[in-house]
């Protein structure tokens, strides 16, 4: 068992960082949105978002304007503290309680009104999975089970929140989409319609990439920024390349900065590594290595 001095040492230690305002941000009226009741807003959402694959109930027994009238009153409540807790923290103690009210009640409000849309949009893009993966047997199998359309389903709605400029909530979304299937997208990505990411593990979309409509990307892509040592002073620059519509990414490939635009139609081959624009309707790919093989079955026998 640890002693009592030794104890008493530890804990002055670790207290004392606390005077470090970076490591204790605990102020009295303040705190963090919580990552577990965030979590489960989430999850409240696919049920919406795609009712009757999530949820315990059988909606054939169910009235649905009851079953989605209850869901987003509930979700409702639950988003606004957690969007309060973000603005709070965020004005630390220049909050008004009175002027954050009124912008946590007009961001909900304008959450949720655009839930119709988002769910409209994530149809178009479980369309777009069945139309480009012949091993997908049905739409319901893609809904249930491909983590690119998981992952593209969080970030629909983390974007409509960072939009609204609210701090914490949307990354803290993403992440835990990142956690659960590999494929980063930062909530500040611009994605048209019919987006699919096929497999997916490894992919990372940066902050201020810019999306077209019918787009395709395989596990291991990267449209990423090139150095970013100069850290802040990047903030609200594009940094992150341009995929116009219908383009088709391989494998592995990584696209960097914000001045490159892939054109139109344009198709990139595994494990490509740009820097530079792409003209529409081109294809890229990297030179195929030699192959050699050594028979070592007949050098065995010759020796």
């Amino acid at each position: 068992m640890i002693s009592t001095d030794k104890l008493n040492t530890i804990v002055n230690d670790i207290t004392n960082n606390y005077k470090d305002n970076d490591l204790f941000y605990i102020k009295e009226g303040h705190c963090m949105p919580n990552r577990d009741t965030i979590i489960h807003i989430i999850l409240g959402l696919r049920q919406i978002m795609f009712p009757g694959y999530f949820d315990s109930e059988n909606l054939s027994h169910t009235n649905p304007t009851y079953f989605v009238g209850h869901n987003i009153t509930k979700l409702y409540e639950a988003l606004s503290c957690q969007v309060k807790a973000a603005l709070i923290q965020q004005e630390k103690d220049n909050a008004d309680d009175y002027e954050i009210s009124k912008k946590v009640s007009d961001i909900c409000c304008r959450f949720f009104s655009s839930l119709a849309n988002i769910q409209n949009m994530l149809t178009k893009d479980v369309q777009a999975a069945f139309d480009g993966d012949p091993a997908a047997k049905t739409k319901e199998e893609i809904i249930f089970c491909y983590p690119g359309l998981f992952a593209i389903f969080v970030y629909r709605l983390a974007h409509e929140l960072y939009k609204m400029d609210v701090p914490f909530i949307p990354r803290i979304m993403t992440e835990y989409a990142h956690s659960h299937t590999g494929i980063d997208i930062n909530p500040g990505a611009t994605i048209g319609e019919y987006f699919f990411i096929d497999h997916g593990t490894g992919v990372v979309i940066g902050e201020t990439t810019e999306i077209g409509n019918n787009v395709k990307i395989y596990q291991g892509v990267t449209l990423g920024a090139l150095s970013t040592r100069s850290g802040q002073l990047l903030r609200d620059v594009k940094r992150h390349p341009t995929i116009e519509d219908n383009v088709t990414i391989y494998s592995s490939a990584s696209i960097l900065g914000g001045e490159t635009v892939i054109g139109e139609g344009s198709v990139i081959g595994g494990n490509a590594f740009i820097t530079e624009s792409v003209p529409a309707g081109t294809r890229v790919s990297v030179k195929t290595p030699e192959l050699v093989t050594v028979n070592k079955v007949n050098d065995h026998k010759n020796k």
